[in-house]
């Protein structure tokens, strides 16, 4: 049965009733080496347990009492529960011996007192000690630093590389003296950050508190630039968001400050002092005033500044020769930040040449600023690139006069597409019956046409055409009178206006006549344009719902025109001869270009309808095509010889014929008469009879003979 034995905790006494090598009164007694010593058949448990305990509450100099010393209790007793046949080993135990023992099972005694608590200044040292003696090393004196905290380092790395120093209470451990010239000479080294040992772990710290380090250098680096700013009449937000965009040129500074070192006039300096003077000799600040003031905005003036990678007199050169070339200001950071990564590196005269070039070729000297700023790209290539690209387009049938044209309207179709892709379109074209002229011509007068892709935006178009009902040529007449077309995007701008017509009633095959016969309807707004025309001409114009579906089959063109400057004009003006509004929709459903025509043209048409002609009105209802037909050319002459012949027609037997069939009509109807006067009665009768029925059943090609005037 295991035996107590009680052990009490207090001031050392000179009268020790049980005495014990282990408590001596000198110094050594209660060091860990002398404990070791004197105590080999200590098991490494209680060794440990002794270490910590004799740390813990060693006194070396009894008669003083520590600031921290709490008096003891006569009733702190522990309970020590031992084997009968072991005797205790020492005797001074640590209060938290069964906390660092789970082996050992509480005390369940009800007389246990309250224990003591713990000092914990020199847990740490007890810890280390621990760790070595349990490891089986023998402990070394300057080994003995414990290490520190994740937390502690950190603090210790900010207090050594941060600019200014920390504001500090008294009787702080890391203080700076008056006499110090750096608030690192106060610390620790920032080696002792760093463990010695190999192992995989120790190297993850270490690599963690580097890249710790480098960020407090870039947050200081950072402070001394806004410093530089602040000087610089900037203000704080303005700094703030420049400084956003300049991560690689604060690490370009601190990689020089930290090259310095190696130089003897600034070995002397702190980090601070080498990056400052880094800032003060690159001139960055003058330059970003310089480059505001040239209204470049501060992302463009980081990029700028981080593209330079150092060199930032190549900045400020670069955009003086861009002002040369009439680029203005608003484009001068766009141009240099989209021209690439060498544009920097190249030349004044370099860049001169490719101007000559342009300019020999048509490009105007007063378009290179316009395209150069639209077109950056240009301005990174070499002479040798830039002519296989020029040559590319003068091989189609271009002189200089249309490629100058060409790359003024879209300066993009000459530096921002390869030529891989540039000859596989113009081979696609070339499907469509095309020939290299002919496709050199639709670049020239449409160069936004390579802005499209085959198989994302052409094959689906074109396979939407064909759908439509649509063939090869009609294709081949679209793109060759309006190319934009197949620059416009199938699901959100045609399909909706084909659904559009549909609804209105124009079948398929009217809507693929409508779109070869007028392919820009397709480029018209749906809702600013299309919809409103169709609205007048149902209510203002008197269009019925069932007739307006034949109409836009019939006269596309009507969506070419403005509502109020030319079609309600023209509606006035009908409205003012007599005509009602139901009556005038009827002749638009016959003629809808009837609103087409100028005023200036059709007030002389009814005036000698009217004064000369001497026709009723109706004769314009039954008719409305008597306005398409030259006044001078058709109308008068036919008419002066149905006066000669005293033969009188209606419009459209007079007008809706070719020159050969009108005179073969009047021939006709000359020959009848004079066989009526003759004599010959009944047959006279008979052929003027059948003449007229003739005349008047005759179905003329309204088409041929006719002549529109615009």
């Amino acid at each position: 049965m295991a035996r107590t034995r009680r052990f009490d905790f207090g001031t050392q006494s000179h009268e020790n009733p049980n005495p014990n090598p282990c408590s001596n009164k000198s110094k050594l007694d209660h060091s860990p080496i002398f404990l070791t010593a004197a105590a080999p058949a200590i098991s490494e448990q209680n060794k440990a347990i002794m270490l910590s305990s004799s740390s813990l509450y060693s006194n070396p100099h009894p008669h003083l009492r520590p600031l921290h010393f709490r008096p003891p209790n006569p009733l702190s007793n522990v309970v020590l529960h031992l084997p009968s046949n072991q005797k205790p080993n020492a005797t001074v135990a640590s209060a938290d011996l069964r906390r660092n023992n789970p082996t050992e099972k509480p005390s369940t005694n009800v007389s246990d007192p309250i224990q003591p608590e713990p000092r914990k200044h020199n847990s740490k040292s007890a810890a280390l000690v621990n760790q070595y003696l349990s490891s089986g090393e023998s402990p070394n004196p300057q080994n003995l630093e414990p290490p520190l905290p994740e937390e502690e380092k950190v603090k210790l790395l900010e207090l050594s590389l941060v600019r200014k120093r920390t504001p500090q209470f008294p009787g702080s451990i890391y203080v700076q003296s008056p006499s110090d010239s750096d608030v690192g000479s106060s610390l620790p080294p920032l080696q002792s950050l760093f463990r010695n040992a190999g192992s995989e772990f120790d190297g993850e710290d270490d690599r963690k508190i580097i890249r710790r380090a480098l960020e407090i250098r870039r947050k200081v680096t950072s402070e001394i630039f806004k410093e530089a700013m602040r000087k610089g009449k900037f203000g704080i937000t303005y700094t703030d968001n420049l400084l956003g965009w300049l991560p690689d040129f604060i690490d370009f500074v601190m990689i020089q400050a930290a090259s310095m070192k190696q130089l003897p006039e600034f070995a002397h300096l702190s980090f601070n002092l080498r990056a400052k003077t880094v800032i003060e000799e690159s001139n960055v600040v003058p330059l970003i005033r310089w480059l505001k003031h040239n209204s470049l905005s501060y992302p463009q003036i980081g990029k700028l500044i981080c593209m330079s990678k150092g060199k930032l007199e190549s900045i400020r050169r670069l955009v003086e020769w861009l002002k040369g070339i009439h680029v203005k200001g608003g484009y001068l950071g766009l141009t240099l930040t989209k021209a690439g990564g060498n544009i920097l590196e190249r030349s004044n005269d370099e860049l001169d040449e490719i101007v000559s070039y342009l300019e020999s070729n048509g490009v105007r000297m007063v378009w290179i600023g316009f395209v150069m700023s639209r077109c950056p790209y240009l301005l990174s290539y070499s002479l040798e690139e830039l002519k296989s690209r020029v040559e590319f387009f003068l091989n189609m049938g271009m002189n200089e006069k249309d490629f100058g044209t060409m790359v003024f309207d879209f300066p993009k179709v000459l530096g921002q597409y390869t030529l891989e892709d540039m000859n596989q379109k113009v081979n696609y074209l070339k499907e469509f019956g095309l020939e290299i002229e002919d496709i050199g011509r639709l670049l020239a007068y449409k160069p936004q046409l390579m802005n499209g892709s085959i198989e994302g935006k052409w094959k689906p178009l074109v396979k939407y055409f064909y759908y439509l009902g649509i063939s090869k040529d009609g294709l081949r007449r679209m793109l060759t009178i309006k190319p934009v077309v197949f620059c416009l995007d199938l699901e959100t701008i045609i399909v909706p206006k084909v659904q559009f017509f549909r609804d209105i009633g124009v079948r398929d095959d009217g809507i693929s006549n409508m779109l070869v016969k007028f392919p820009s309807l397709l480029t018209f707004s749906l809702y600013k344009k299309i919809r409103p025309v169709v609205i007048f001409l149902m209510t203002k114009a008197g269009v019925r719902e069932k007739d307006i579906g034949k109409v836009i089959a019939l006269g596309p063109e009507l969506f070419g025109y403005s509502i109020v400057h030319k079609l309600e004009v023209n509606l006035k003006y009908f409205l003012s001869l007599g005509i009602h509004t139901r009556t005038l929709g009827e002749m638009i459903a016959d003629f809808p270009m009837l609103l087409r025509y100028n005023i200036d043209i059709l007030r002389p048409k009814y005036q000698y309808l009217r004064r000369t002609m001497v026709r009723p009105l109706q004769d314009i209802i039954d008719f409305p095509r008597f306005f398409s037909y030259s006044l001078e050319g058709r109308i008068i002459p036919r008419h002066q010889v149905l006066v000669e012949n005293c033969i009188n027609l209606n419009l459209r037997s007079m007008l809706a014929c070719t020159d050969e069939e009108f005179k073969n009509k009047v021939a006709d109807i000359v020959e009848k008469r004079q066989r009526f006067e003759s004599g010959n009665v009944d047959g006279s009768l008979t052929i003027v009879h059948t003449t007229h029925n003739s005349i008047d059943s005759t179905t003329l090609d309204d088409s041929s003979g006719e002549t529109i005037e615009d």
